[in-house]
């Protein structure tokens, strides 16, 4: 039945993990009426999975990956909630959830390792999971590119001898709403980008995609990637330190790609 429990608390794990997007990132604090809720009943479902997964094995401590992972995810999560209960700060729910329901999510499929039926299959997730990097990509550079407009357009204004040929610029306003608003559609598809990669991964050589550096540097970019999301919703950042948040970030997507070289697990010619 601990398998049962763990498959519970990864579905819930999900979706708390999926409201709390829009609940710290969006500025929608009814999402959190949703997610923690969520939170709770995946961790109540965790903590009852691996007891009995302890049970059934007769030991008193974690033995095999599996195992370990889900330990370190529970106490991950119950991290999480000791810290809402204490300060009533959901902001760390925005990378706890999503991080236990990375680490959870192949324990939950059992212990016969998950293969995918075909390699046609196995291929269309491969371009999807191309697809939505390649697409949060482009919009970290568009986003980029606006807030160095942005920079150029704010100079040009408070010039005493502005450049004529400049005033092909879009408003202050408008480059800055493009910024931001590229981030915000980016951001969805690095997360479901590297959610399937993950699985793909995990499925070709198991736990040991989590020492891999460019797998690292890919989930150290999507925290940058929040960060900047929401340093720029909570404090109104625009402008020249905006552009500067912005280029810390695109930094850390070209470290991804200088870390591919570094990879000898997971590349782009054999994924």
């Amino acid at each position: 039945m601990f398998l049962l429990w763990l498959r519970v608390a990864t579905v819930l794990y999900a979706a708390a993990s999926l409201t709390a997007l829009p609940a710290v990132l969006y500025g929608r604090p009814n999402w959190r009426r949703f997610c923690l809720p969520l939170a709770v009943g995946a961790i109540f479902f965790h903590f009852v999975s691996f007891t009995e997964m302890l049970a059934l094995g007769h030991h008193l401590m974690p033995e095999g990956m599996n195992e370990v992972q889900s330990l370190l995810g529970l106490l991950i999560s119950a991290l999480f909630l000791l810290l809402w209960l204490v300060y009533r700060t959901f902001s760390f729910g925005l990378f706890a959830l999503p991080l236990t329901f990375f680490l959870v999510f192949v324990p939950s499929l059992g212990p016969d390792r998950y293969t995918f039926s075909s390699s046609i299959v196995r291929g269309g997730w491969i371009f999807v999971h191309i697809t939505l990097l390649l697409a949060a990509y482009a919009a970290l550079i568009f986003s980029l590119l606006a807030s160095l407009l942005y920079l150029l357009q704010e100079r040009r204004l408070k010039s005493k001898h502005p450049l004529q040929m400049l005033t092909w610029l879009p408003p202050l306003e408008t480059m800055d709403q493009i910024a931001y608003l590229t981030l915000v559609i980016g951001f969805p598809c690095m997360t479901v980008g590297l959610f399937i990669g993950s699985l793909i991964a995990q499925e070709s050589i198991g736990t040991a995609y989590f020492s891999d550096p460019k797998v690292i540097a890919a989930f150290v970019m999507w925290v940058l990637y929040c960060a900047l999301l929401f340093v720029r919703r909570s404090t109104g950042l625009r402008g020249r330190r905006a552009a500067y948040f912005s280029s810390a970030v695109l930094f850390g997507m070209v470290c991804v790609w200088i870390a591919n070289l570094f990879s000898h697990v997971h590349r782009y010619t054999a994924p």
